[in-house]
């Protein structure tokens, strides 16, 4: 800023672009609330068809967010905006006083190209008598000034190069559309840039010369730091990619690690987290930087970084970063591409296993679940964060027919074996072998399995694993209702591909919740789908046959919280279900049958069977070789009650949120929720467990209470429903007995139907 633009500084159009922008912002506001209110969730609450399910509905959400988006950057803009203009106006202000209190000091300024000059009109030898400071020299006053308007210039200089960094950040944090980085003022973003080029040099260091004060301030920055997007990006471009793998590895190579290594390293994993979730910040940047950083990223996967060139490879220490956060979508598919072709060529095209760490590798991971070795455990762990990425991923190709490999199979059934193509899904859930690992316990780790279910989450529900699908959830996509669809398969072909791994079980048994609507159907046996119309499904459906969905629900059973997940979603989605159909109001093209009767003993007839076959599962873990406590499985279903308890349209499939009449809940249950809500807090509370003393009685008393306690709920079930939408003819007809014995026929057949399609699974007694 140089003296003559602030001294002669001309606010007007300054402010002319302050008040565009608060107009912006406050008409921004409007358009975002009318997006949201009048657009976004009108959409989530209207009935979609065709086409318009899988795309329309998506796009006005997003067209929504966008909406969003745009008055956060605006706000933020305008706020950087206004805290600089106030700035400028105040050095402009100290810049004319000065000048003006030099003047009546007989000291002038005057512009000299892009800088000033000071200078004195009084001579020294024509000073007044009587004035004493007059007489000498007039050098420390011209000095004095001289250094009073600098340090304004540089205020104002450093209050404009700031708004200038700021602004040009935020505008690169989006290529296209509106970034949702927020800041309350300019200062608050400078202050995160400033901060992320301080940590990003500490980050550079030697490990070894690192002290263990600079380790805990950058600990700290990062903590604070994480979910900031100008610091984020900031940082990762600061350090680039190969920085970021340097700093990684050099921390955890225990004899370079110096100091912070022998005092720090029980600090590792916060730090582990804090730098992979500012990562995971960054990777949302569109900034050209960010761009670069991603690419070398990629490229550096199958690269060695360790000390003297060796091990561990990049993805081995980057994947290991990836474990927290949202990463970049498109950013999370290429890596993935590329982990695949390295694990390709490190497992000769998945012949023989790879990735075993030895007693001389250091730990890459910190957070004791495992020792990091292996990049495939981290990548999992990120997509299970991930649900778009994680789809996409699954569904991508391992090896073709045409490649060099051993997987081969009966395609035709005529005992010849030819070579199959196998997807991402197929190699890492049937074929891969697994490197073995322990946990900070010493004892075998589980994470690489359990964050392969958690993932496949993720893939097949469209929200994150762990997390129940929110409000207006995304309905399943056709390569999410593919993936699922694979997975009942595969279960189907080899149970112990889930019951030796327990661990999945509970990811497993909360992708079966959100795909009840596509098992019923699949449970009907319907050629002509009929029953589409019993059980309707927004999106793609799921095709799935009878016996392998006898097998997969068998298997998830043989888990406390596989069971607990289905089990609880299952009387909520029939209760939901029933509501539904007996709804006076619903339209004739939406309705099973004219006859409600047979349509609630069908709803109740299904519901059975899931929940029937999901006892012969517990009876499995119960008297079979899992030797599981029964107590664990009534522990489970009350913790899963819990969390769902009270929720309108969620824990109980995407599909679901389609259908649910929050009417019913009100009217049946005197608070708002739907007809489940009241049916849920009932559900297993008298439940208890049972010891395994005797084989053949426990099996006899978990069939019978799971008979009888079905029976129970469809009976309520059916009732509630009635009384909500005020139908008192189907009372009077006595539909919720009717219910009580279609459920109770569907549960029997559960054993029926498992005897004759999946007998290899039972235990004899």
């Amino acid at each position: 800023m140089n003296f003559e633009t602030l001294f002669h500084a001309n606010f007007s159009l300054l402010d002319d672009a302050l008040t565009d922008w608060a107009t912006l912002v406050r008409n921004l506001g409007e358009l975002k609330k009318d997006a949201e209110t009048n657009l976004h969730q009108a959409a989530s609450k209207a009935n979609w068809a065709g086409m318009n399910q899988q795309v329309s509905k998506e796009f006005i959400g997003k067209t929504a967010g966008e909406f969003a988006d745009a008055h956060t950057q605006a706000s933020t803009i305008h706020q950087v905006l206004s805290d600089t203009l106030g700035e400028l106006r105040g050095y402009h202000r100290q810049l004319t006083t000065a000048v003006e209190n030099g003047r009546k000091r007989s000291l002038s300024v005057f512009p000299s190209g892009d800088a000033f000059m000071v200078t004195s009109s009084v001579p020294p030898q024509t000073a007044a008598a009587g004035e004493p400071d007059r007489t000498a020299d007039r050098t420390a006053d011209v000095t004095a000034l001289r250094d009073e308007i600098q340090g304004i210039l540089d205020k104002a200089t450093e209050s404009d190069n700031s708004a200038g960094t700021v602004l040009k950040a935020l505008a690169d944090q989006s290529e296209l559309g509106f970034s949702d980085a927020r800041y309350k003022d300019r200062d608050s973003a400078a202050a995160a840039l400033k901060k992320a080029d301080e940590l990003a040099r500490l980050a550079k260091k030697d490990p070894g010369e690192l002290t263990t004060a600079e380790f805990d301030l950058l600990n700290a920055g990062l903590k604070q730091y994480a979910n900031d997007h100008l610091f984020a990006e900031r940082f990762a471009t600061d350090l680039g990619a190969r920085g970021t793998l340097d700093f990684w590895t050099g921390l955890n190579d225990v004899p370079g690690a110096g100091d912070v290594g022998q005092r720090r390293h029980d600090r590792y994993d916060d730090l582990q987290k804090s730098l992979g979730l500012t990562l995971a910040t960054a990777s949302q940047s569109d900034s050209a930087g960010m761009a670069e950083w991603k690419g070398r990223m990629v490229d550096l996967a199958d690269k060695p970084v360790g000390r003297a060139g060796g091990f561990p490879l990049g993805a081995q220490v980057m994947t290991n970063l990836m474990r927290w956060g949202d990463y970049d979508d498109r950013f999370l598919v290429d890596y993935g591409d590329k982990l695949i072709e390295t694990e390709k060529k490190f497992t000769g095209n998945g012949r023989h296993g790879a990735w075993s760490r030895t007693g001389g590798d250091p730990l890459l991971n910190r957070t004791g679940t495992d020792s990091g070795w292996d990049p495939m455990t981290g990548y999992l762990r990120a997509l299970s964060n991930n649900p778009d990425a994680a789809t996409e991923f699954f569904n991508d190709t391992f090896v073709t027919k045409d490649e060099d490999h051993d997987f081969t199979q009966d395609a035709d059934g005529n005992g010849k074996q030819e070579k199959r193509a196998l997807s991402n899904f197929d190699y890492l859930f049937e074929e891969r072998d697994w490197p073995q690992d322990v946990d900070d316990k010493g004892e075998e780790s589980i994470a690489g399995r359990n964050y392969l279910g958690m993932a496949l989450e993720a893939a097949t529900t469209g929200h994150p694993a762990g997390e129940l699908p929110p409000e207006g959830a995304p309905i399943h996509s056709p390569g999410q209702a593919k993936l699922f669809e694979a997975i009942v398969s595969s279960i189907s072909d080899d149970n112990t591909r889930l019951t030796d791994h327990g661990d999945m079980s509970d990811s497993m048994g909360q992708v079966a919740s959100e795909y009840l609507a596509d098992i019923n159907r699949g449970l009907a046996d319907d050629a002509d789908g009929d029953t589409n119309r019993l059980f309707p499904v927004a999106g793609t459906a799921a095709s799935l046959h009878h016996r392998d969905l006898n097998a997969f629900l068998l298997s998830v059973g043989q888990n406390p919280e596989g069971y607990a997940a289905v089990e609880v979603a299952n009387k909520s989605y029939m209760a939901n279900l029933m509501d539904y159909h007996l709804n006076p109001d619903l339209p004739a093209s939406h309705r099973y049958s004219n006859d409600p009767h047979f349509t609630v003993e069908q709803i109740a007839l299904g519901s059975g069977e899931v929940s029937g076959t999901l006892a012969i599962g517990r009876q499995e873990a119960v008297i079979g070789p899992a030797d599981a406590d029964d107590k664990a499985y009534d522990h489970a279903v009350a913790q899963w009650k819990n969390g769902i308890s009270g929720a309108v349209g969620t824990g109980i499939g995407v599909g679901t949120t389609f259908i649910a009449s929050p009417a019913g809940g009100a009217a049946a249950g005197g608070a708002a929720g739907t007809v489940s809500s009241m049916i849920l807090e009932e559900l297993f509370q008298d439940a208890e467990g049972h010891a395994k003393d005797d084989a053949g009685r426990a099996v006899g008393k978990l069939w019978e209470e799971g008979l009888e306690e079905n029976a129970s709920y469809s009976e309520k079930a059916a009732e509630a429903a009635a009384k909500a939408h005020h139908r008192t003819d189907l009372l009077d007809a006595a539909i919720d007995e009717k219910a009580r014995a279609a459920a109770q026929q569907g549960f029997r057949d559960a054993g029926t139907n498992t005897s004759r399609m999946s007998p290899d699974l039972q235990t004899e007694i």
